[in-house]
């Protein structure tokens, strides 16, 4: 087995490990917020590791460049997927977890709906934040 092989099975081994992490963080983590950070970081890491793989074992100039587009697209998206879903969650009311000990969102968007409420004297009441189960 040659160095590179070595290097490519590393490399996949890792990104199966990560994307094995991320299913158990969805599986185990207790609340919609907690699930998506699991999925996400260890998601991305996973699909990084096996795109640097399938570039390295391939050895094609346009196989590693089309690997480095696959991560950068995710590394772009994920994230801003990551944060319009938990702010759908969030306004649709799911739960907050126990022991969640801050709430920065609920702050801000009272704020928002205040200032809002200001500008327009006719606007509908906006639904209250989710609360904190117990």
């Amino acid at each position: 087995m040659t160095a590179r092989e070595i290097i490519v099975v590393c490399l996949v081994m890792l990104g199966a490990l990560f994307s094995v992490l991320a299913s158990v963080g969805l599986l185990r983590m207790p609340d919609v917020f907690t699930r998506m950070q699991s999925a996400t970081k260890a998601g991305t890491l996973g699909v990084a590791c096996t795109a640097a793989a399938a570039a390295i074992h391939f050895g094609r100039t346009f196989t590693a460049i089309e690997a480095v587009m696959v991560v950068f697209f995710f590394f772009l998206t994920a994230p801003v997927a990551s944060h319009l879903v938990a702010r759908v969650a969030y306004t649709s009311g799911s739960t907050l977890w126990k022991r969640t000990i801050r709430d920065d969102y609920a702050k801000d968007r009272a704020k928002r709906t205040q200032d809002v409420a200001r500008s327009t004297a006719d606007s509908p009441p906006a639904p209250s934040p989710p609360t904190i189960s117990e």
